[in-house]
């Protein structure tokens, strides 16, 4: 007999777990509130656990042919001057594949072509769920109600699933504010490179046809003054090193967020035939770049034991403790990185960078991307 799953949410975690578990046998259905998806997004960066994430997917040769492998990588001032550097080729020999910048959308649309066509039911609002997976939605012609075998909650930081099923998690904000964008193709060739001063910092991260994603993070409140955000951006770095104020000002639109997390770690991911994984799960800081990459680990787990007696636990053994240790690794990455602001601290820290040697500080990032996906249990 067929095991089923409705899947609520159709990011980069939902759609994963999706195709992950359509090859262990499962009919699955992806409920997404969007009436239609658009090309949004920025960029984000695959690290060797996310890339083999997708491999075990079958989809590790699409997604490189539209990323673009990360050459060297480095740490700068606000004066252009590099705290440290790590050499490239460096993090492919340690851990045997290099990182992938790619755009959001490119991800997703690879994602979701993997999907055979029905799968995923747009405009569908989830508005409850049970312990006994009985899903009920508003879809496109009115109320639904679907019994799964399993349901996954993978809608995001904001979850429907998880307020509905631990009404006690909520996420909270760090008071950072962000804004993303992504260039035209560009001219020259530009390294992955993070600028930190105090309370601020600018990333970049190149893309294989020549744009570029940036992201620019300072030290506020929640909420502000709505105000032209390109403008905000140039006004706050646009006396760093070059090419940051030419990259803000080449770009077309500018994403703005206020960041948040659950600094509150969940006591399980499972309740029932309920699990929760991604952002819904354990929603943390961008600091280490891990938080697509935990959406795939957690999915590519999820597929491979959830049709064991023990699936769920055991999905929750594996997934919550390392998730969760990331998380929090992340959170104090931003408070010794971007988030830092004493001048006397700041500068202590920039020397601790620039003695460190590049292949002990390699090391010491690599270690939350060495991770390996279990076997497959099966297939159709």
């Amino acid at each position: 007999m067929t095991r089923t799953a409705v899947v609520v949410g159709a990011g980069i975690g939902g759609l994963s777990v999706a195709i992950g578990l359509r090859r262990e046998g499962w009919d699955v259905t992806v409920l997404e509130r969007v009436a239609a998806f658009r090309p949004v997004g920025a960029g984000l960066v695959l690290q060797a656990n996310g890339l083999r994430c997708l491999d075990a997917l079958g989809l590790g040769e699409a997604v490189r042919m539209r990323g673009l492998a990360d050459a060297s990588a480095g740490t700068r001032r606000p004066d252009g001057r590099w705290l440290a550097r790590i050499p490239a080729g460096d993090l492919e020999r340690l851990l045997k594949t290099s990182a992938v910048g790619i755009h959001r959308a490119a991800l997703h649309e690879i994602l979701l072509g993997a999907l055979p066509a029905g799968t995923v039911v747009t405009g569908a609002q989830v508005t409850g769920v049970t312990a006994d997976g009985l899903v009920d939605y508003d879809g496109p012609a009115g109320p639904v109600r679907i019994a799964a075998d399993l349901v996954v909650g993978a809608d995001g930081i904001h979850s429907t699933v998880r307020r509905l099923m631990w009404p006690d998690a909520a996420p909270v904000h760090v008071g950072v504010r962000v804004w993303r964008g992504v260039t035209p193709p560009w001219d020259g060739d530009l390294a992955v490179a993070f600028t930190w001063d105090r309370g601020a910092e600018f990333g970049i991260v190149p893309l294989v046809d020549g744009r570029v994603y940036w992201f620019a993070a300072v030290n506020a409140a929640p909420g502000g003054p709505a105000g032209d955000d390109k403008a905000l951006v140039l006004d706050r770095f646009g006396d760093w090193h070059e090419p940051i104020p030419a990259l803000v000002a080449a770009t077309g639109t500018v994403l703005r967020d206020d960041l948040a997390c659950l600094d509150e770690p969940l006591p399980t991911y499972v309740r029932g035939r309920v699990a929760l994984l991604g952002d819904a799960a354990h929603a943390m800081t961008p600091n280490l770049g891990q938080g697509a990459n935990q959406a795939l680990e957690d999915a590519v787990v999820l597929a491979a034991v959830a049709g064991r007696p023990d699936g769920l636990a055991a999905y929750d053994a594996q997934r919550r403790p390392r998730s969760q240790q990331v998380a929090k690794a992340s959170r104090m990455m931003g408070r010794f990185g971007q988030q830092l602001e004493n001048p006397i601290a700041v500068a202590a820290r920039n020397t601790v960078m620039r003695l460190t040697p590049p292949r002990m500080a390699l090391r010491s990032m690599a270690r939350y991307a060495d991770w390996h996906p279990p076997a497959r249990t099966g297939s159709r």
